[in-house]
């Protein structure tokens, strides 16, 4: 019963071959660029203006450099938030429940705004490993700590949003498991399981959009200290 728990976050495989990279290029399909050919309609003047809120949002802390990152940084939140809404339907696999595709996400774009700083500014960016005004003493152990704390902000960007996400999974399938064996033994207990089930579906759907955010921003937040 464990095992089976966690067969959801198995990569699925066609011929030996996963099909994860698959299921990364259907999010994109989902958000057609508008030309001058098409016509407004009401699905993509809510695109243009959820993209526009999202840009305004994440460029809202970052200066007129900063802004050079605006396209990435919102492309990458519409594939999260894309990625992790599709995951909660029925008979889908999340690829953002695996700490490799996350990891491969974060580590680049955190060392991207690491070496930015370290060209335009090396003195500012260094600066950022001692805090003014520390005692002599404890130099060497405010420098190792806070390297350590530079070093671990992509692990700790791609173990939050695999922890929620696969929390979440892991919850919904757990009570929609004890849905269906109370059914026939407990009726009430069923319906009363069936509506938590309910709410927390919506939480993870919330869950789902802030995660996506959340990851993004505190990028956007690192390269803010670099630039």
């Amino acid at each position: 019963m464990n095992l089976s728990f966690f067969d959801q976050f198995t990569s699925p495989c066609l011929l030996g071959i996963p099909l994860i990279l698959l299921s990364l290029l259907f999010p994109p399909l989902l958000f057609p660029s508008p030309n001058n050919r098409w016509l407004t309609n009401r699905f993509s003047t809510l695109q243009s203006w959820f993209l526009h809120l999202t840009t305004k949002q994440l460029m809202s802390p970052l200066n007129q450099k900063g802004h050079k990152w605006a396209l990435i940084l919102t492309s990458l939140m519409m594939l999260l938030l894309t990625i992790n809404l599709l995951g909660l339907l029925p008979y889908t696999f999340t690829p953002t429940t695996q700490l490799s595709m996350n990891m491969a996400l974060a580590f680049p774009l955190w060392l991207a705004t690491l070496l930015t700083g370290l060209r335009n500014q090396p003195s500012a960016s260094l600066g950022h490993l001692l805090p003014e005004g520390t005692p002599t003493p404890l130099v060497p152990a405010l420098i190792l700590i806070e390297t350590i704390s530079l070093l671990i902000r992509p692990l700790a960007l791609g173990v939050r949003l695999t922890a929620n996400l696969t929390a979440g999974h892991l919850l919904i399938q757990l009570i929609s498991t004890a849905t269906t064996a109370l059914l026939p033994i407990i009726p009430s207990i069923s319906i009363l399981t069936t509506m938590i089930l309910l709410l927390l579906t919506i939480l993870e759907v919330a869950v789902a959009m802030i995660q996506a955010y959340v990851f993004v921003l505190l990028l956007s937040l690192y390269l803010q200290e670099n630039i």
